[in-house]
């Protein structure tokens, strides 16, 4: 496995280059010292003012108000508007709403709510001085030319240090994972440490199971299944990757682990996250089958990567042109892909994995399909929760007081035609009546 996951993730981490935690065009404009952030905090980045494609600034403020409309009332947002805020994630959640808006997608509320221990507690306890070696040599790779993280004693990462320590302590059967840390520096960049915490714990337990333990078990199965997709949407893609030997573990770790923060430009990386916690893992693979159009889509492409090498740095190097944030989303979106489609697969690669495989079988049932099924599963577990066993209890009732017997309503000569001529007036005089012995409507004389 460790080889299979190529050279990035399973180095040392003494002898990797720091270049390789880049992750985003705008980390690539050099490391000098005296030029100015972007919009996004990265230094000397290419994204300080809004590119040609950008939204008008009318628009980002009508989604911001339909933003701050919706976490109002996230509830009932979510229980009867959920395609609403599917929509507005597809178009990009506001820079400034961020903050507000991924805790809530993701249920990191609630599961901050309900866990038996504190953020606090955890960042205050020593860690396993095994991780916290392995964390400490993995800090300055993470994003080195955001103004957060380019000094080592600043608040970004000494931040990022107690969350990625807090989860080993958290989660001490899965340890660290050196691809949770661009995933914790993305969130710290918009989330403060105890909100970042919790997110990244949702990220590894609900919507990724399996990929940050020691076996990353899911990883190989995702594999699976997207090698079976690119076989079914892009045929030539998948006939060249297999004729030059380039298998899945490749490059898809990379990208699916990073959740593609070291991979695309930071702007679509937030649109990716965005899409992402809106609707889970089926976002990834739609970003990874476009990523291998954009690279392997035509003949003249093919016809240039003649081996493995030249494979997979056309897989690495497809021009940023083409990864903008809003012609890129717009393809991604594009792909046929439904959640009963990629379950299918699931199914399909699940039932041929071999049974000799390290590590214990994947278990892609408790992967949840995005913030929908989250909140649903949470309102669940809170009404049983909240649910008391009854106590049953004896109850003695007080003494009725005795009635007095009822008595029998005198019906006796009270007939229709007597009714009518009371409510009439004085009743006629004539001759009376013969008695009988009991009086009913058809025996009634008008």
């Amino acid at each position: 496995m460790a080889q299979a996951l190529g050279e990035d993730l399973v180095q040392p981490p003494e002898l990797q280059d720091d270049s390789s935690s880049l992750g985003s065009d705008s980390e690539l404009s050099g490391p000098g010292p005296y030029r100015q952030a972007d919009r996004y905090g990265f230094i000397g980045g290419s994204s300080a003012e809004p590119g040609p494609g950008h939204p008008p600034a009318d628009l980002i403020r009508q989604r911001e108000m339909k933003w701050v409309e919706m976490t109002s009332h996230w509830e009932k947002t979510m229980s009867r508007r959920y395609k609403k805020v599917k929509m507005q994630c597809r178009k990009g959640i506001p820079s400034a709403l961020r903050a507000r808006c991924w805790p809530l997608l993701c249920g990191a509320h609630v599961c901050q709510k309900n866990s038996p221990g504190t953020y606090q507690e955890l960042a205050e306890a020593p860690g396993d001085p095994q991780w916290m070696e392995t964390i400490g040599r993995d800090l300055h790779r993470q994003f080195p030319l955001h103004e957060m993280f380019v000094s080592p004693q600043g608040h970004g990462q000494q931040g990022l240090l107690q969350v990625l320590k807090a989860y080993t302590l958290y989660r001490p059967e899965q340890g660290y994972c050196q691809a949770q840390g661009p995933v914790a520096a993305v969130l710290l960049m918009h989330l403060p440490p105890e909100e970042a915490f919790w997110c990244l714990v949702q990220i590894c337990e609900v919507y990724l199971p399996g990929y940050y333990g020691p076996h990353m078990e899911a990883v190989r199965l995702d594999a699976e299944v997207f090698m079976a997709l690119l076989r079914r949407l892009l045929p030539h893609a998948h006939k060249h990757l297999q004729q030059v030997g380039v298998g899945p573990l490749l490059y898809l770790p990379e990208w699916f682990l990073c959740l593609f923060a070291r991979s695309l430009p930071f702007p679509t990386v937030l649109r990716v996250w965005d899409a992402f916690l809106s609707e889970g893992a089926r976002v990834l693979f739609r970003v990874g089958l476009t990523l291998v159009r954009l690279a392997l889509g035509t003949a003249e492409q093919r016809g240039a990567c003649p081996g493995l090498l030249e494979t997979l740095g056309a897989l690495r190097a497809i021009p940023p042109a083409q990864l903008q944030e809003e012609a890129f989303m717009s393809q991604v979106h594009s792909v046929v892909l439904s959640e009963r489609d990629l379950q299918r697969e699931i199914k399909a690669q699940l039932a041929q994995l071999p049974d000799s495989a390290p590590g214990p079988p994947p278990r892609p049932q408790v992967r949840l399909a995005g913030a929908q099924a989250i909140f649903e599963a949470q309102q669940l577990a809170g009404v049983r929760r909240g649910a008391k066993p009854e106590v049953p209890r004896i109850v003695v009732q007080p003494p009725e007081e005795p009635r007095p017997p009822r008595r029998k309503p005198q019906t006796r000569g009270k007939t229709f035609h007597g009714l009518l001529t009371r409510a009439r007036g004085a009743p006629i005089e004539g001759p009376p009546r013969p008695q009988r012995g009991s009086t009913s409507f058809l025996d009634t004389r008008f």
